[in-house]
């Protein structure tokens, strides 16, 4: 079936339709990853969005539990060159056009990426939609489309769960977690508590928590300025760790300015260095905002890791607490697995901070 993806500046790919046949509207973003479109489409960061696969053939491999993030796929459609109802892998549940039509999750396939690629990098995200015909009154919808600014609301747990263990007590602060974090968590014996993006300060230390987790998730983090409050409050009470808008909510509350990312930050692997040591990690990356590097430079913030291609800020630290935020996953699924050394890093923060008995650790 023909299909037309339509973009908000005028225009139009034509293409053939797979998954669900329905017309849908979303913010249009390019997504470089290579081989990982399950954790893509099952990423809650991915609230809302229509994706534009760079890698030339997706469907290889098909879909398995593995690597699904979330129980229900967010986005609102998938673009790519080419696709294969075929996966070579025995793991294999579905092939990616039933899953997407299980879901009511519409795909286009044979549109040229690479024209769409070069008009996403030129203009950044952009709304669209799916549509059967390409005429103006097409274009007058996607125009008219308001995008929503609740996305964390829509993705976030509504109560409290736990994922019991018998090490450290661990809080995640739901924003739009990844199954692979409490995967590696759980990994290091962590005893968890899921919560809801709107648990307050209090509500939080109540729970008694060695430490907080504040996850990775979608939407504009000045429209979660809520969440940035509360880790105000939180800090110098508990260490605390920050994935993706979890690090750029840190970076609000302490007074970093948030804005658009100049380059591509969606997909990987990317290479990130850490600034202390010089070493150089290949990472996943996931978020359209970043903190604004000139303006750490007057905050309790330093810059520990940085993006190679842009120099834009992967990495923050709290110069006084126990405070600690990355623009990447360290979860490593998919692959690489170079950064998962931060979790480590992290129980390590949280051992010694429990040792001093508070959450406070002095500069060195």
């Amino acid at each position: 079936m023909k299909r037309y993806l339509i973009l908000e500046d005028g225009s139009f790919f034509p293409g053939i339709g797979f998954g669900a046949p329905v017309i849908t509207t979303g913010e249009m973003v390019l997504n470089s990853g290579n081989g990982d479109y399950t954790a893509t489409i099952t990423d809650a960061a991915n609230f809302g969005q229509i994706i534009a696969f760079t890698d030339p053939i997706i469907g290889n491999v098909g879909i398995n539990q593995e690597d699904i993030q979330s129980l229900l796929p967010k986005i609102r459609g998938v673009v790519a060159r080419n696709i294969t109802d075929v996966p070579r892998s025995r793991h294999s549940q579905f092939n990616l056009a039933d899953y997407l039509k299980l879901y009511k999750i519409p795909g286009i396939t044979g549109v040229d990426t690479a024209a769409l690629s070069r008009i996403l990098l030129a203009k950044g995200p952009l709304k669209a939609s799916f549509m059967d015909t390409a005429d103006e009154h097409a274009f007058d919808q996607i125009r008219a489309l308001v995008l929503p600014h609740d996305q964390v609301k829509q993705v976030s747990t509504k109560q409290p769960y736990a994922s019991p263990n018998v090490g450290q007590n661990i809080l995640v602060v739901d924003l739009g977690v990844r199954h692979a974090l409490l995967r590696e968590l759980s990994r290091r014996d962590c005893n968890l508590t899921i919560v809801p993006y709107n648990t307050t300060a209090k509500e939080i230390l109540a729970f008694a928590p060695d430490a907080v987790v504040f996850t990775s998730g979608p939407g504009n983090p000045n429209d979660a300025l809520l969440v940035a409050e509360n880790i105000k409050e939180l800090q110098g009470h508990v260490p605390i760790l920050g994935i993706g808008l979890g690090a750029e909510l840190i970076g609000l509350a302490n007074d970093a300015t948030i804005g658009l990312t100049a380059a591509n930050h969606r997909g990987g692997p990317f290479p990130v260095r850490e600034v202390a040591t010089g070493r150089i990690w290949q990472t996943m990356q996931n978020h359209t905002y970043g903190i604004d590097r000139a303006s750490v430079a007057d905050t309790p913030l330093i810059v520990t890791h940085e993006d190679i291609r842009d120099h834009s800020v992967a990495g923050i630290r709290h110069r006084q607490y126990p405070v600690s935020g990355v623009l990447f996953y360290p979860e490593a699924d998919p692959e690489p697995t170079d950064a998962t050394q931060l979790i480590d890093e992290f129980m390590e923060m949280v051992a010694a901070a429990r040792h001093h008995g508070e959450g406070v650790i002095a500069e060195a």
